[in-house]
């Protein structure tokens, strides 16, 4: 409470700075009385601010409930028996004001207040706060409501509220802000004195004590202590300055030492000074190259922003040219679709007419074909008649010239070698017919021979290849690169190598399919068929790096079989394809589909095979349904299916691969299904080889038969010929033998009537065929009119099919020319890029430059010179400056060493000075402060043994206090009565009753002349007998009537029915406690005693 006491004396409107101005302008006893005389009559108003209003305790110390109090603003009696709880609302007031619990003479700790089987205890004081020296009246109001909350731990809490009850602070700080502007002191005696310290106080008999009293009261003691600890500071600090001036001599010496040393090579400043002034210039000149070095990228820029908006307008139109040629290339297919739905609705026409023009045909050519046999016939039959006629007149000219037996007998040989050349005839045609089997038999065994040995050569390669790529397979359970081939690990061993060596600018990337892995192993073989090729492909960053591998591809790969090399720039992303890939809800595309472990393998296949535009659907009905039945997706080419089948929007190719060969994840599902491929296939050679046996037996069975039939067939040629010549001889020796001419005229005559049957049947087939032609030509002109319209509609449809197909190829130009743009327009975005970061690197090189040229030298200097040049010389100025520090020693280490010396010196001296300043004037502040001190402790004790004298004469006594300050000694010295005036007893030698009053006296001289809002006593008159008890309750009376201003709270046991009745003094008659008692109640003397 002391430093609270220090702080607001310094503060405006305070109560303490009345008393301070008091002590400072007032030096006698005469003035003292008139000021105290003065100060009365004007605070004879109601006090305003500080006063206690109410108190209110829960569970503190034995009670339950206590209160609320409500005190008046003058004088208040809190009267009751022992145990009612006066002194428990003393004890709240010293605690729930910040007090702390030794103050209080009631116990050690706060968690003692605690009534026992309670967990805490709470206490409410209301302090008034009116008029102008109110605490932050608009926060607070006329009322400020302190409430405390005490644990069973030890720990308190504050909540300071506002008149209405708002929460304001719960900041202890805030509360020792309120107790200093209102000058309450609870810890002080005067303010409150406590029962124990009331006791104490009565009874103790050293005058040490009450000069301690006296101290303590008047905040004089908290002085002193103030002033002892600054003279202890004060000491200590000469003690600093003896031992800072030994040190400053020896510093001093030092710096004398060094400034001679300094001096010495002083001669070197100007080279230094020129290389200092070099290196300012070197500093500045670097950042002047540095601008020149960004000046042209920053032009660069420039120029490539603005051909940026030329990429964008260019981009633009081929957009706009895109979805141009795609409406042109819509409405051509609508067109050319409506056409040919034309097309086919003629289609079932043509094909009735044609079919009805075949028939028509076939029954004219029928009925040709019977008249061709009718005409045939009836040549036949002309012939016959002729042969007949001529024969008939053969036979009568002849039938008298040979004889009957002669002619029998010829007949009989001609007949005889007739039916030989016929038998012969007969075995020649089935000899023949057997050579023609035989032949063709052999020729299909030869045929099948062939083929047979084309399958053997066949499986024989297809079982070498199986049993490759089984021990391939097998290498690449311990190495994966075989299986792109047993020679890829020395290869890319090589490659390593040359890389190593430098012989490439960026280590060529393959085999792509190295890189690659299906996510779904369904789709493994479609990836494959996609890719092709470009599984074992290489890829090169640059042309001279793919000159470099081909060389080294030429070693490692046979002839005809090195794999393609790809140029592609090498890029660390991939690229953003989200703008042209394919998008579908059920089906992936090709790059979405695999795990790439390489950005620039990614790259390489999406700039070749566009894989972000391929989509991969494992049925191929469904890639029908998608990519052709309906339009493809967008940014879709082609797809293809599980199978490893291609599909088009118009076009489908089946795959001639079975399985996947390099991207199969299941290396031994492979390798077993190799190896059963095997054994089928050597199952297969070894029955074609076995069937080419039996065929080759066949064969020569068959050629052995041949040769028999062919010689067979040569002898019944010979036997022809014989007989052939035996009836030509017998026919040209024999004579015209006459013949049975009726018969032959009858059958003259019977030929004659089919002659003329026949001639009826061409007639009337004549003019059926007549007919069927006429119905034919209606016909075939039917047809031919349906195939004009046909011709019509597919001669509109062949210019709208070239037409489509120029609107396709448009539509695919427009987008390869919007690709090409959007590639370079990514590229012309990635060089931009590149040179704003180059230009930022070197702008914050730059700054870093320039803030090192600023902590060299912090102005800009203009250097003409360059950055080579300003080197050269600042090498040729360190080395004669070094040869200088040879013969000197080192400048940098003389220079900095006299500078420290320097520098230490100067601060240690301008330490000591300050130090001495500081004491000089502390030793003038403290001599005043001294001087005011005790005129202070005059003033009061004088105030005080005025105030003294005064009280003890309104009984009729004389006495006085005698302070002895040297030896800290307080003596009170009473006259009972008047009449006694020659003796002076010392309060020893007083009954209890006389001094007890004497102490009241001299407690209420000490509240003349302290400052203080209210003042609490507790059991003032407890040695006291009736006759002075009652003069001490009129004293008291007295100086309350006096002090309007001040609230008064006394604690007493006697019942205090003798009071004048008073509209300033309230009684508040606490109740005897009784068992079980919970709250106590109070009766007001008055009930209209409060002002306002």
């Amino acid at each position: 409470m002391g430093k609270r006491k220090e702080e607001s004396i310094s503060k405006p409107g305070s109560h303490k700075r009345q008393r301070q101005e008091y002590a400072d302008e007032h030096s006698d006893e005469s003035n003292e009385e008139e000021n105290s005389q003065s100060s009365a009559d004007s605070n004879s108003t109601v006090g305003e601010v500080g006063i206690i209003e109410s108190i209110q305790l829960k569970n503190f110390m034995c009670h339950s409930m206590l209160g609320p109090f409500q005190f008046g603003s003058n004088l208040n009696f809190v009267v009751g028996s022992n145990g009612s709880g006066k002194s428990s609302v003393l004890t709240a007031l010293i605690v729930g004001l910040g007090g702390k619990a030794t103050a209080t003479n009631r116990g050690s700790s706060l968690k003692m207040f605690v009534r026992d089987g309670e967990t805490s205890a709470d206490i409410s004081i209301t302090l008034r706060n009116r008029g102008r020296d109110a605490f932050k009246p608009e926060v607070y109001g006329g009322s400020i409501i302190v409430n405390q909350h005490i644990t069973l731990d030890g720990n308190r809490s504050y909540r300071l509220k506002s008149k209405s009850g708002t929460l304001i602070s719960s900041k202890k700080e805030e509360l020792i802000g309120i107790l200093d502007h209102f000058n309450i002191q609870v810890d002080n005696p005067v303010s409150v004195l406590t029962q124990e310290m009331s006791k104490h106080f009565l009874q103790s008999k050293n005058e040490g004590d009450k000069y301690k009293f006296f101290m303590k009261a008047t905040q004089l003691e908290q002085m002193k202590e103030d002033y002892s600890s600054i003279m202890k500071t004060k000491e200590n600090t000469c003690i600093q300055i003896e031992q800072g001036v030994e040190r400053l001599q020896e510093l001093k010496r030092l710096y004398c030492k060094k400034k001679e040393h300094y001096k010495s090579i002083g001669f070197v400043n100007d080279m230094r000074n020129r290389l200092e002034d070099l290196k300012h210039k070197m500093a500045w000149a670097v950042v002047g190259e540095m601008e020149k070095e960004i000046q042209p990228i920053k032009e660069g820029i420039g120029a490539e922003e603005g051909n940026t908006e030329k990429f964008i307008q260019k981009l633009e139109e081929w957009q706009v040219k895109v979805n141009e040629a795609e409406e042109k290339y819509k409405a051509i297919q609508e067109k050319l679709i409506t056409i040919s739905e034309e097309a086919q609705a003629l289609h079932p026409q043509h094909i009735s007419l044609k079919a009805d023009v075949q028939a028509r045909r076939k029954a004219v050519n029928e009925a040709e074909a019977l008249y061709n046999r009718f005409k045939t016939e009836l040549k036949r039959l002309g012939k016959d008649n002729e042969q007949l006629c001529k024969r008939i007149e053969e036979l009568k000219s002849s039938a008298n010239q040979i004889s009957e037996p002669e002619k029998l007998e010829r007949q009989r040989k001609i007949a005889h070698l007739r039916e030989q050349l016929k038998a012969v005839h007969d075995e020649e045609i089935m000899i023949g017919q057997q050579v023609d089997q035989f032949q063709q038999a052999i020729y299909k065994c030869k045929e099948e021979h062939a083929r047979l040995r084309r399958e053997d050569c066949d499986v024989k390669e297809a079982l070498g290849a199986k049993q490759k790529q089984l021990r391939e397979l097998k290498d690449s359970k311990t190495n994966t690169l075989k299986r792109f081939g047993p020679h890829i690990p020395a290869f890319l061993e090589a490659v390593e190598t040359a890389y190593r060596q430098g012989h490439f600018k960026h280590k060529p990337v393959g085999p792509l399919g190295a890189f690659i892995h299906p996510k779904d192993a369904e789709l493994t073989l479609a990836i494959e068929c996609c890719l092709k090729s470009l599984v074992q492909a290489f890829c090169c960053d640059n042309h001279s790096d793919e000159r470099t591998l081909q060389p080294l591809m030429s070693k490692y790969y046979p002839r005809g079989f090195r794999p393609q090399i790809i140029v592609n720039k090498f890029q660390n992303e991939v690229y953003d394809v989200r703008h042209r890939e394919v998008h579908h809800p059920e089906f992936t595309s090709v790059l979405r589909a695999l795990e790439i472990d390489h950005a620039v393998v990614a790259n390489c296949l999406i700039d070749v095979r566009r894989i972000e535009a391929i989509l991969l659907i494992k049925s191929s009905c469904k890639a029908r349904e998608v990519m052709q039945l309906n339009r493809p997706p967008k940014n879709c080419r082609e797809a293809f299916t599980a199978e490893g089948d291609q599909v088009f929007e118009r076009r489908y190719y089946s795959s001639d691969y079975l399985r996947p060969k390099f991207l199969s994840k299941d290396v031994e599902a492979e390798i077993s299904h190799l190896e059963k491929e095997i054994e089928n296939k050597k199952s297969q050679l070894t029955a074609s080889q076995q069937r080419l046996y039996s065929i080759e037996n066949e064969i020569r069975q068959n050629e052995d038969h041949l040769h028999g039939l062919r010689r067979h067939q040569k002898e019944l040629q010979i036997k022809k010929r014989t007989t052939n010549a035996e009836i030509a001889d017998i026919e040209n020796m024999e004579e015209h033998q006459s013949v049975d001419i009726c018969t032959l005229e009858d059958e003259a005559e019977e030929n004659k009537g089919k002659m003329e049957s026949v001639k009826k049947d061409m007639q009337q087939q004549s003019r059926k065929m007549e007919e069927l032609k006429n119905t034919l030509q209606l016909a075939e002109k039917k047809l031919e009119e349906m195939k004009e319209k046909i011709h019509q509609v597919e001669e509109i449809a062949g210019p709208i099919k070239d037409e489509l197909n120029q609107a396709d190829s448009e539509v695919e130009n427009c987008k390869r020319r919007l690709q090409h743009y959007e590639d370079k327009q990514k590229e012309h975005l990635a060089c931009v890029k590149r040179h704003k970061e180059l230009l930022a690197a070197k702008e914050k090189e730059l700054e870093e430059k320039m803030a090192q040229a600023r902590q060299i030298y912090s102005e800009r200097m203009e250097v003409s010179r360059t950055v080579k040049s300003l080197d050269a010389e600042m090498n040729r100025l360190r080395e004669r400056i070094n040869s200088e520090n040879h013969r000197h020693g080192n400048r940098e280490e003389i220079v900095q060493q006299f500078h420290d010396a320097k520098e230490r010196y100067e601060d240690a001296n301008t330490k000591v000075k300050h130090l001495k300043k500081f004491i000089r004037l502390l030793e003038e502040i403290m001599t005043q402060r001294f001087k005011i001190y005790r005129q202070f402790l005059r003033l009061l004790s004088l105030r005080c043994k005025l105030y003294f004298d005064n009280l003890l004469r309104l009984r009729a006594c004389s006495g006085k206090i005698l302070f002895d300050h040297k030896n800290e000694t307080l003596s009170i010295t009473v006259q009972p009565r008047e009449e006694d005036k020659a003796a002076l007893n010392d309060v020893r030698s007083l009954s209890g009753g006389e001094r007890s009053f004497s102490t009241v006296c001299f407690v209420l001289s000490l509240w003349s002349i302290t400052e203080s809002p209210f003042r609490c006593l507790d059991e003032f008159d407890v040695y006291m007998d009736m006759v002075n008890r009652r003069i001490a309750m009129d004293m008291i009376l007295k100086v309350a009537d006096s002090q309007h201003h001040r609230q008064f709270i006394l604690l007493t046991p006697q019942r205090m029915s003798s009071l004048p009745a008073c509209p300033r003094i309230r009684i508040l008659r606490m109740q005897d406690p009784e068992r079980g008692q919970r709250t106590l109640n109070f009766q007001n003397r008055n009930d209209k005693e409060e002002d306002q």
